[in-house]
């Protein structure tokens, strides 16, 4: 009964569950799955979340299976360069970015939980239903399974969550961004430093996010790059990460990128899975914590893919989350230090996300070449456009030395 209960087991469930046991307080994990699969793509971890995650002694499995992200380079979709920054430990910050398979992330967190709470903490294939609390104690419903009963209940249970579902019965459809996205992952020879985050063209006639996620996966020497494909779209289909697409459905507007250091239709090509996603997210809710009930991770503030933030947020929430019930303070205690940053994310990444930078140069030139990009925009301004987003999502060098 003094157990906290957590409903989903993705990336801010287990932290979160390794948050609480580094503080010596009981939980088990729910999930709907039957197993935990190696599903998505690529992810970024970035200082502030890795920060998390080095606290919790997971840096050395981390840099085993990820890339060191080195630097960001923009470009313009003729090949261009506009900027480069340094990213991570090169840029100053304490603990590195890394660029992860969303799979390989999720495995080092299981196997944690399993090592540290034991496989008895996980419950595989428990489908929550819903919940019912009351003064002392909170209890959830599962599919098919019994009944369980603790001290409170934490929707980790990411965009479809049936906890949110059941606080906010009327909340409706997804915000739809008005945006397309294809994700991928293709085995290629490393290009620029090899551990660079490339963005690349703007939203209105194809935007390519391009980075490598593992090392040497072959004799060839060759990495695993995940590669995003934006562009603009009236329609989108159903909210689902995993729906496979083709190639074929985009490549028309990529066919002249070919740059002295992509060939990107050939890259796209030669991808190994291919999936499609309409770019949404939802408003910022007013409220989270109800009595026993919280929420946690994309399940209080699902946001567009862009600026690496997901999982990180979900990583920021499941510290701040431990830390509360670590001194016996309320779950809105939780809320009053998590809400308002993330809906701040959530509302940056729709208007002015870390790529703004690429929009900025494509409404000045016309989304022509340029000569010299000094003669388009300064460097003080560039980087200003990229300081602000760090700020807004709270990984600038300022607010980590707090």
């Amino acid at each position: 009964m003094n157990d906290v209960l957590i409903v989903g087991a993705g990336i801010g469930g287990l932290t979160f569950a390794l948050e609480l046991h580094k503080r010596g307080i009981a939980c088990r994990v729910y999930e709907s799955a039957p197993e935990i699969k190696a599903v998505g793509v690529g992810i970024n971890i970035l200082p502030h979340a890795s920060a998390v995650l080095a606290e919790l002694g997971l840096e050395p499995a981390l840099a085993k299976v990820a890339v060191e992200t080195a630097e960001a380079a923009f470009f313009n979709r003729f090949g261009q360069l506009i900027y480069k920054e340094p990213l991570g430990k090169r840029a100053g910050y304490r603990t590195p970015q890394f660029s992860i398979h969303r799979g390989d992330l999720q495995t080092i967190l299981l196997e944690a939980v399993k090592a540290r709470l034991g496989a008895d903490r996980l419950h595989l294939g428990w489908h929550c239903l819903g919940f019912e609390q009351g003064e002392s104690a909170v209890t959830l419903g599962f599919k098919d399974r019994p009944s369980v009963e603790g001290r409170c209940a934490i929707g980790c249970d990411g965009i479809h969550s049936v906890i949110r579902k059941q606080l906010y019965p009327g909340e409706g459809e997804p915000h739809y961004t008005g945006v397309n996205m294809w994700r991928g992952v293709t085995r290629w020879q490393p290009v620029l430093s090899g551990a660079t985050m490339t963005r690349a063209g703007w939203l209105a006639t194809g935007k390519l996010v391009h980075y490598p996620i593992r090392n040497s996966v072959d004799a060839e020497g060759r990495q695993l790059v995940n590669w995003l494909w934006e562009i603009e779209t009236p329609q989108y289909k159903k909210w689902d990460w995993n729906r496979t697409a083709k190639v074929e459905d985009f490549i028309a507007d990529v066919e002249s990128w070919r740059f002295d250091w992509l060939d990107v239709p050939a890259f796209l090509r030669a991808a190994e899975l291919v999936l499609e996603y309409p770019m949404v997210d939802k408003d910022p809710l007013p409220a989270w914590s109800f009595g026993r009930v919280t929420l946690l991770g994309d399940a209080a503030h699902p946001m567009v893919p862009r600026g690496s933030n997901g999982a990180g947020q979900a990583i920021l929430d499941a510290k701040a989350l431990a830390e509360c019930l670590q001194k016996d303070a309320s779950l809105k205690d939780y809320e009053a230090q998590r809400l308002a940053p993330t809906a701040k994310v959530v509302l940056e990444n729709r208007r002015n996300p870390p790529d703004a930078i690429l929009r900025e140069v494509y409404e000045r030139t016309g989304d022509r070449p340029f000569g010299r990009i000094e003669e388009v925009i300064s460097a003080q301004e560039l980087a200003a456009l990229s300081d602000r987003y760090k700020q807004v999502a709270g990984y600038d060098k300022e607010t980590l030395r707090r």
